[in-house]
């Protein structure tokens, strides 16, 4: 069986296609973004609103505070011998509240959320927050 191209062997001028459909990406207006601004461009203002310019902002970055966080279920593989632990001995300054915890165990952390001090005294043990701030509670003037 002959294959359509070898059909078209001079024969025919465009090989069924149109005179420019068969030149690179001819018919369908270029490549990628290209027209946007010229031959695409309502194709541009009705399915691609916000595609050009900046959107948002970003928050300087000596605003912005990144913790090196531990959750409550990852204790009991931290502490080792005893029941107590120095978070800031681990490299850790934030206690969060994901997991379970079974054991009772004593935490020293700079900042914790409020569930996970909860869960922590929930399975008998304490935590001692560094700072004297709580994650998540508001002091009331």
């Amino acid at each position: 069986m002959v294959s359509r191209t070898n059909k078209f062997r001079g024969r025919s001028r465009y090989h069924g296609r149109g005179k420019k459909a068969g030149r690179g990406a001819g018919k369908r207006g270029g490549r990628g973004n290209a027209g946007l601004n010229k031959h695409k461009v309502m194709t541009r203002i009705k399915y691609m609103p916000r595609h050009w310019g900046m959107h948002g902002f970003n928050r300087d970055p000596s605003l912005r505070i990144r913790h090196n966080t531990c959750n409550v279920s990852e204790l009991a593989g931290l502490v080792g011998d005893g029941d107590s632990i120095d978070l800031a001995e681990h490299g850790i300054d934030k206690l969060l509240g994901s997991g379970q915890i079974t054991s009772a165990i004593h935490v020293t952390a700079e900042h914790a959320s409020a569930k996970a001090i909860a869960k922590v005294e929930a399975a008998g043990g304490s935590v001692t927050v560094e700072d004297g701030e709580e994650f998540g509670e508001w002091e009331e003037e």
